[in-house]
């Protein structure tokens, strides 16, 4: 009789072990549908707190930052429980904090590793870039090779990073909520003396470039690579095209993605496709502007626009070429396919739409692609078909 109970009882746990397993399996990854690609998506980090940007090293580490200050290392698969020493404080009001990492193109010989963030400072904060020396698991010999001079408050920092085929660093910085009233023209983002809504370039150790299009320009920065932006949070060249795509929050309505040329003026705030908030008054004096660009793509209602890939891949061959952005709104990657040339739009397909607020999107060195959410941690997309 007490074998018969144990075997029942062993019988039943086996079967329950089972269901938990199954259970667990579910939960840690799911299948989704889309119109050239089904595919997978895994959980492999969790209890990260706002994690904004991902990159790797050349020895397969991840690399994540979170906005409160933090740099973690996923190694082998798992989140080492200890942040990198050598962060600078940052200053974590509003959306201020850490932002970008992001390895020097030859980091496998100078180990240098590139972060941007809130500096704070004595009456403001400020969108700054720092290198370093990472070895052994942290950051030493830091300096600071770029401070922008904005007024503001504490959001629209932008500080996304990226480099060039040729060694060029570029950096945005958002116009940090400065409001649009009065005279357009006026405004922060339309004023070249400072650093408000901008895109900037700099050789890999901050100085400036002498070919940047407003060196030598009175009242210009000369770090200023274009300018007219609201909030760029969404940076990436184009692999076989070598275009500078931005993407960048509009208020209500009008979040852009752009292709970025020296010395344009992108329009902010005189034109645009969004409305105030509250009673969503018009804030723009109209949708064009003379020698002011047009959007390559613009989303009416507004998804809030974070990360920006271009999927280089072999996992996802029909995705080649084509953009993926993140939403923190519209809590949803949008593919966006753009032609065999590779620069004009013609098609927009929403993906894991309800999934959480996406920070980041970047393709792995494996070919798959990965998500930084805001609730879910970092999940990883394989093809299922």
């Amino acid at each position: 009789m007490t074998r018969r109970i144990f075997l029942i009882l062993s019988s039943s746990f086996a079967l329950l072990s089972a269901l938990f397993a199954a259970f667990q399996v579910s939960a840690q990854s799911e299948q989704f549908g889309s119109a050239l690609h089904d595919f997978e998506v895994t959980t492999i980090a969790e209890g990260l707190e706002i994690p904004w940007s991902m990159n790797w090293l050349p020895n397969g580490d991840m690399l994540v930052t979170e906005r409160p200050g933090r740099l973690r290392i996923i190694r082998n698969g798992s989140l080492l429980a200890a942040p990198v020493e050598g962060i600078p404080a940052v200053h974590h009001e509003g959306q201020g904090g850490l932002f970008e990492v992001l390895p020097h193109p030859d980091f496998a010989s100078n180990k240098l590793l590139y972060l941007s963030y809130a500096k704070p400072l004595s009456n403001n904060s400020g969108t700054t870039v720092i290198r370093g020396t990472f070895e052994n698991d942290r950051l030493s010999n830091v300096e600071e090779i770029f401070q922008a001079d904005t007024q503001g408050r504490n959001g629209h920092y932008g500080g996304r990073l990226a480099f060039d085929d040729a060694g060029y660093l570029f950096l945005t910085v958002g116009e940090r909520q400065a409001p649009p009233s009065g005279d357009l023209q006026a405004h922060p983002a339309q004023d070249l003396s400072n650093h408000n809504g901008v895109t900037i370039r700099l050789h890999d150790d901050g100085r400036v470039p002498s070919d940047n299009p407003f060196v030598g320009q009175r009242g210009a920065r000369p770090e200023i690579w274009s300018y007219g932006h609201r909030n760029p949070q969404g940076l990436a060249f184009h692999p076989v095209t070598g275009d500078l795509w931005e993407g960048e929050h509009g208020p209500q309505g009008g979040d852009e993605l752009n292709i970025i040329e020296a010395g344009n003026n992108y329009g902010w705030p005189v034109i645009g496709y969004g409305v105030n908030y509250g009673p969503g008054m018009p804030i723009h004096a109209s949708q064009q502007g003379r020698d002011m660009e047009q959007p390559e793509h613009f989303w009416v209602p507004s998804i809030a626009t974070s990360g920006l890939m271009i999927y280089n891949g072999d996992l996802f061959p029909k995705w080649k070429g084509d953009i993926f952005v993140g939403g923190l709104a519209g809590q949803l990657m949008a593919r966006v396919d753009l032609g065999n040339d590779g620069k004009q739009v013609i098609l927009r397909e929403t993906l894991l739409a309800g999934i959480g607020r996406i920070r980041d999107i970047r393709e792995g060195p494996d070919g798959a692609i990965y998500v930084a959410t805001e609730n879910r941690g970092i999940l990883r997309l394989t093809p299922s078909d």
